[in-house]
């Protein structure tokens, strides 16, 4: 299982090179404190030097761990604050918390907030509840890019002065002219070789504000033959006069990721920075960097495989055009796949935390993980764990003739037979109920067992009932069924040993609660969308049925948001964001049955 981070209180320390964690001291810090407050937890003789679980990154760990390469385990998670988490995320989130938890190090959450034009507060604020939301914590070691600025740029000077960054005037399409293919060198542009004052006075120009966006920006100077394109010459600062969430107008040359990146881990003093393969190609830039600047540390990085899911889309520039032109209500919508949305749809933390408990680091591929396995593993937990309650989502009235019209009776119900702890409670019954309108057929097939003229079914918990009659309005549409009701059969048995072939859900009329309810399915109607070009053509036009007038027990009317129970014979329903004591509102987390389950019975499983 994958544990959680639980860090102890500790004190500054060294890192794995012998240097303090801090950087108040000497140069070449002078300018970045933030170090001063973060506290360092040496490893421990009882930490592990194999790993409590096996695959290769923890390998790798415990290796640097029991050779002495590494003192202390130090991971990140380096979101950029543009979007939501989205369902691929976690599987890094819990990669990296996880491994420093095992290893007896820490985590960080470090925000990559070096392009303002595309960061909002409101992003930061729900990456911090999605990460708390699945179980882990970072402590005290909450950092972002911005707070290295200064010593960024410095370090951006130390490559110019060694030749080995310039200024470039080409346009953003002109560098990407010169780069060159796959198959041919790129071209050298003809600002490669200015002199090192040049360079120098430039970016401090471009620093200063002299120059409009996109006018110049500072690249390396490595090698524009270079078989690997994230090699020739990759820009580090482009200019972009916008103000920053945490640095205001300070600043108006701006770092790309590939420089921040590695060089944030090394302040840091991250150990083992952990990306997924999309990054592998960017590793030799990672090093390069970090074996031409004066850093306090070395770390190195490691790839596993990206989390895929079929029936999804994870990029985050597509996701914000879902949002933005209104194919979902908001990032959070039930149907899309970002952590936020699964949490406001009923799923819980655990349920996501077991399914990459069986998925894994994985190997080096990017083929899809079936989605029904998700769904499996959140159905586990939830049939665990969620208690049991009545609904009716599209009520058909049923009269109890027979019955006193003014009795009201309490059937004690399980809330969960799954957990003898969590008891029973009472449901009122009387003459007047609710059940389902798919539960009665006027002419039932030979298969459909359920309420029919002339026979009789069990009310849940109540008694039996027998259909004698069937009232119909105007137009032919039946909206009332009449019974009669065995008194002998309270809690549902009959003495004489009859069994009903059917056990229907039912509600008072006179203390049904109403409610909207939300019928969410997939957000695709194919398991590779975009396969043939443009995932918006292939959005499922049925991924949300809002059902208004459905009904609730009266125990749901105080069921707070983030709790999910089963709607018994229905699925597993969770009250939504939108919900008031006034207007309840809730959502289909899941249905009953369980696909994966099926798909591995006929060995479609992995």
């Amino acid at each position: 299982m994958i544990r959680l981070l639980r860090l102890p209180a500790s004190s500054s320390g060294p890192n794995q090179h012998g240097r303090g964690g801090g950087l108040h001291g000497p140069p070449p810090f002078p300018r970045t404190t933030l170090f001063g407050m973060a506290s360092r937890s040496g490893l421990s003789g009882h930490s592990p030097v194999t790993p409590e679980r096996s695959d290769f990154i923890r390998e790798i760990v415990a290796a640097d761990v029991r050779e002495g390469r590494v003192t202390e385990v130090v991971t990140r998670f380096p979101p950029e604050p543009n979007g939501y988490l989205h369902i691929g995320h976690p599987k890094s989130i819990a990669l990296n918390f996880g491994i420093a938890q095992e290893f007896g190090g820490h985590c960080h959450l470090r925000f990559d907030d070096t392009n303002p034009i595309k960061e909002e507060q409101e992003y930061i604020d729900s990456i911090q509840a999605d990460i708390r939301w699945l179980g882990f914590d970072w402590g005290d070691h909450l950092y972002y890019a911005s707070d290295y600025f200064h010593q960024l740029y410095d370090w951006a000077v130390d490559l110019i002065r060694a030749g080995k960054a310039y200024v470039d005037d080409l346009s953003a399409d002109e560098i990407r002219e010169h780069r060159g293919t796959l198959t041919e060198p790129g071209e050298n542009s003809p600002w490669r070789d200015r002199s090192i004052d040049e360079n120098l006075e430039l970016f401090e120009r471009m620093r200063a504000g002299e120059f409009p966006d996109g006018a110049r920006v500072l690249r390396a100077k490595i090698d524009m033959a270079s078989p690997n394109i994230n090699m020739r010459d990759p820009v580090l600062y482009r200019i972009l006069h916008a103000t920053h969430p945490r640095t205001g107008d300070e600043w108006c040359i701006y770092p790309l990721y590939d420089f921040a990146h590695g060089q944030s881990d090394a302040i840091e003093g991250v150990t083992h920075s952990l990306c997924t393969l999309e990054f592998e190609d960017h590793r030799p830039l990672y090093d390069w960097l970090i074996d031409n600047l004066p850093v306090p540390s070395r770390p190195h990085q490691y790839e596993f495989a990206r989390l895929n899911l079929t029936y999804t889309v994870l990029s985050k520039r597509f996701l914000a055009r879902l949002v933005s032109e209104g194919s979902v209500r908001a990032w959070d919508d039930p149907r899309m796949p970002t952590v936020s949305a699964l949490r406001r749809r009923g799923f819980p933390p655990e349920g996501l935390r077991n399914f990459l408990d069986v998925v894994g680091v994985g190997g080096r591929g990017h083929s899809a993980v079936e989605i029904e396995m998700l769904e499996h593993e959140v159905r586990a937990v939830l049939n665990r764990t969620a208690p049991r309650r009545f609904a009716v989502l599209r009520p058909l009235r049923l009269v109890i003739e027979n019955f006193p019209e003014e009795q009201v009776e309490e059937m004690e119900a399980v809330n969960n037979p799954e957990d003898p702890s969590a008891g029973t409670r009472k449901v009122p019954f009387a003459r007047e109920l609710w059940i389902e309108r798919d539960d009665f057929m006027e002419d039932p097939p030979s298969k459909f067992f359920r309420l029919a003229p002339g026979r009789e079914v069990r009310l849940r918990y109540a008694y039996f009932v027998t259909c004698t009659d069937v009232v119909k309005d105007d137009s032919g549409e039946i909206v009332e069924i009449r019974c009669t009701y065995d008194p002998e059969t309270r809690g549902g048995d009959a003495r004489d040993g009859r069994r009903p072939k059917a056990t229907l859900h039912w509600l008072s009329s006179e203390h049904a609660v109403p409610a909207e309810v939300r019928l969410y399915d997939r957000l695709f109607s194919r398991p590779d969308p975009g396969a043939d070009g443009d995932p918006f053509a292939d959005l499922n036009p049925d991924s949300e049925t809002v059902l208004e007038g459905c009904l609730v027990e009266p125990a749901l009317a105080e069921l707070p948001v983030g709790e999910t129970v089963q709607f018994e014979r229905l699925g597993y329903f969770c009250p939504d964001p939108d919900s008031t004591p006034g207007r309840l509102v809730f959502n289909r987390t899941l249905g009953l049955r369980d696909t994966w389950a099926r798909l591995q019975g006929r060995g479609a499983g992995p």
